[in-house]
């Protein structure tokens, strides 16, 4: 037979209580006492009843988490930072893709229902303002990290877009470049635009203009898509000496495009991304990039899903918890001042 609660507290000599709060890292109760029943648990092979548990407190210790797409490795650091958290409570992770897909995001919501998780976090998906009131509907809490939709939830945690593209093109600009272009992602929303005003703002202060025709939108962010982004630029009467990217991504396309065009980064175009993804630095040239805190942004969002779920009544209607977290820029091999010529 399993393992119980009253096999530890008997070997213990302690109440069933005292061994239930001892397990559940409970303030009231002695570190040593917490200690000494947690080694008798692990002797006694002790496993707890998750079913037990959830139905004894109407929590299902499951978090879920939407991504846009799990195949994109800028949400593979941000999910291991909400993992690291969760983990340390005794949560677990169900994980889905929305893929921006309505139906899917249906289909999602009514799963994660289903299975009775206790929050879920948006990780940077076009969510449809139906299916964040399906899940308010259904008391489950909210919360959003870099937020895509035109909806404002009351907790979110983003990332600092305008401050990162325009510390990226301060540097392009005291590098001595004046022909900047801006690749972006016509399908993401907020952030593409965010770091387009970023861009914009960084032109103004040093008295550049922004010619329309380097201000450029593919739609969506993958490699292949930089590559298109590399062939318009490219295909300009006169070239930029610079082009800012939405992401890692886009930019490992517009380098594999300048690079078929017979020509050379950051000799003849210098090249920046954004996110600071694993792949970034092991580019040809290794990329400049802007090092969004992806861990970190995973991490807090966790943390304030933990505080929400643990104050989820007592928290006014009114009241908001957002977040914004600067990133910094990482200077490598992609970028030079422009050819003299």
């Amino acid at each position: 037979m399993p393992t119980t609660i009253k096999d530890i507290a008997k070997l213990a000599r302690v109440s069933h209580t005292t061994v239930s709060r001892a397990l559940h890292h409970s303030p009231l109760i002695s570190p040593g006492t917490t200690e000494r029943i947690q080694e008798i648990a692990s002797e006694l092979g002790y496993n707890p009843s998750v079913a037990a548990r959830s139905l004894k407190t109407n929590r299902s210790q499951a978090l879920g988490v939407i991504v846009s797409h799990i195949s994109d490795p800028y949400f593979s650091e941000i999910l291991q930072g909400i993992d690291d958290v969760a983990q340390e409570y005794g949560y677990s992770l169900f994980i889905a893709s929305a893929q921006h897909d309505p139906k899917r995001e249906n289909a999602i919501v009514q799963t994660m229902r289903e299975h009775r998780v206790d929050g879920v976090i948006l990780c940077s998906p076009h969510f449809t303002s139906e299916q964040s009131q399906q899940l308010h509907s259904y008391n489950i809490p909210i919360v959003a990290i870099n937020n895509q939709s035109s909806d404002e939830y009351r907790f979110a945690i983003y990332h600092d877009d305008v401050d990162g593209s325009k510390q990226a093109s301060l540097h392009l600009i005291s590098l001595g470049h004046t022909r900047i272009a801006y690749l972006g992602d016509s399908t993401s929303g907020r952030t593409t635009q965010e770091r387009l005003v970023g861009f914009r703002q960084a032109m103004k202060e040093a008295g550049l203009p922004v010619q329309q025709e380097y201000v450029h939108q593919v739609p969506g962010n993958s490699a292949i898509q930089g590559l298109e982004g590399s062939e318009y630029f490219l295909g300009l009467p006169v070239r930029p000496t610079a082009v800012i990217c939405y992401n890692d991504m886009l930019a490992v396309g517009v380098l594999m495009g300048i690079q078929q065009a017979g020509l050379n980064v950051p000799e003849d175009i210098s090249v920046t991304g954004f996110d600071n993804i694993l792949y970034s630095n092991y580019t040809h040239p290794p990329l400049t990039t802007i090092d969004q805190p992806k861990r970190f942004l995973g991490a807090e969002a966790a943390r304030m899903m933990l505080d929400q779920l643990k104050s989820f009544t007592k928290i006014p209607a009114g009241e908001n918890r957002v977040r914004r977290l600067k990133g910094m820029l990482l200077i490598r091999q992609s970028t030079a001042p422009p050819r003299s010529d």
